[in-house]
């Protein structure tokens, strides 16, 4: 039943960076109208920087399919991480209307890693 539960979640977790990561090149997903001035700002900084947008992007999208791939889905994890990082961030110092949502994504990623763990442990060594 464990591993049908981790399956799923990283089924839909994968799924959620796949599309974030879509967006971020194809602008299908509209912005919200009400933003916190903080946030713009930062969303400009980000835009500002031409190779930092596109880099987290492709992060997304290849940590994303990297996931979902059982064989994969501890490299997929290392490729998310500093992403999660961000999110994490994003929603608890700049915005925290969404930081509920960050930290079930963040607990999601933490089960992930702890799950593969054995993998990392060459890296430690």
């Amino acid at each position: 039943m464990k591993k049908k539960i981790l399956f799923v979640l990283t089924l839909l977790f994968g799924l959620l960076f796949i599309n974030a990561g879509l967006d971020k090149f194809l602008h299908y997903m509209p912005m919200p109208e009400e933003m916190p001035i903080e946030t713009v700002k930062d969303y400009e900084a980000m835009m500002e920087i031409a190779w930092l947008y596109p880099l987290i992007a492709i992060a997304e999208l290849v940590g994303g399919i990297l996931i979902i791939i059982p064989k994969t889905r501890a490299l997929g994890a290392l490729v998310i991480l500093p992403v999660m990082v961000g999110i994490l961030l994003v929603n608890t110092v700049v915005y925290a209307g969404g930081a509920v949502f960050a930290f079930i994504l963040a607990a999601i990623l933490g089960w992930i890693m702890y799950e593969n763990w054995g993998k990392y442990k060459p890296i430690f060594e």
